[in-house]
């Protein structure tokens, strides 16, 4: 099993911190919690949005976020990306001056812990996606359950974090964390964006529901195949079929369910051979 180029570094400095508590018999204990701090996201001279993050790649998540809003088409010249830590800013900087103004007074909430938002019309835009018809196997699915589920983690030590991982085949290539769903997505978007990561022979694994937030984030990414081990809200099976998004979740040992998309999938694996008995060390996030 070959390492992902970037995967979460949970002893980071600043990710978390111990707190003083007690457990169930009221015995004093330390607890490790993971650190939430704003991050404010600029596009040139527009502020954008306040996210609240763990505060790891914060180049990534401002790209990310600009990306999957619309904000960033392929075809924008970005010029530079300033992270300044003390004021907690990113200004990402543009070859063409941009105007958001009229797209910021609408947006909409959605169900994506710390509270996620989509602006404008991002939710009608998907409607002209068109996703590639490429395959995923049943294999793949079962190996990258195996291996994201080994990886160190924030979540094995403090929890309350959520994780997004990109994955070509059966090999994990970047795996995201963070408080919110979205925000670990847009990580991904923004390093796809920084390195011209190609999205048609991708797979977006996360560890969290499936809901249409994920998918219409998922879908304008290119990525054709989203899975998890968790469930579905019936909007994001709704949207995932109206783009064509391959959609499968409930991921347990041999066991996964497939609401949309299932033209993709090839059962390439013996169903009959006993099932792994490695209990999952993570429960749904």
């Amino acid at each position: 099993m070959s390492k992902p180029i970037l995967a979460p570094t949970p002893d980071a400095p600043g990710l978390t911190r111990r707190v003083i508590g007690t457990d169930h018999t009221g015995a004093p204990l330390e607890v490790t919690v993971v650190e939430e701090r704003p991050l404010t996201i600029w596009l040139n001279s527009q502020e954008i949005v306040t996210a609240m993050t763990i505060g790891d790649h914060p180049e990534y998540l401002a790209l990310g976020f600009l990306a999957n809003q619309g904000m960033l088409s392929e075809q924008e010249d970005v010029t530079a990306v300033d992270f300044d830590a003390e004021l907690e800013t990113v200004v990402v900087r543009t070859a063409a001056q941009t105007n958001y103004e009229d797209k910021l007074k609408k947006k909409t909430r959605t169900s994506g812990c710390a509270v996620g938002t989509v602006f404008g019309d991002i939710m009608e835009g998907i409607s002209g996606v068109t996703l590639p018809d490429a395959k995923v196997h049943s294999s793949w699915l079962y190996s990258l359950a195996h291996q994201i589920n080994q990886m160190p983690s924030l979540y094995l030590s403090a929890g309350a974090i959520h994780g997004t991982v990109l994955c070509q085949k059966d090999q994990p290539l970047v795996y995201m964390e963070d408080v919110g769903r979205h925000n670990a997505v847009d990580k991904v978007a923004g390093w796809m964006r920084a390195n011209n990561a190609t999205a048609q022979d991708k797979i977006l694994y996360t560890t969290g529901r499936l809901t249409s937030e994920m998918v219409i984030k998922c879908a304008i990414m290119g990525i054709p195949v989203l899975a998890s081990r968790s469930g579905f809200t019936a909007w994001g099976v709704e949207l995932a079929q109206q783009v064509g998004l391959t959609l499968i979740g409930r991921m347990r040992g041999q066991r996964y369910q497939c609401v949309a998309g299932e033209d993709r999938l090839v059962r390439d694996v013996d169903l009959s051979a006993k099932e792994d008995s490695v209990s999952n060390r993570r429960s749904d996030r």
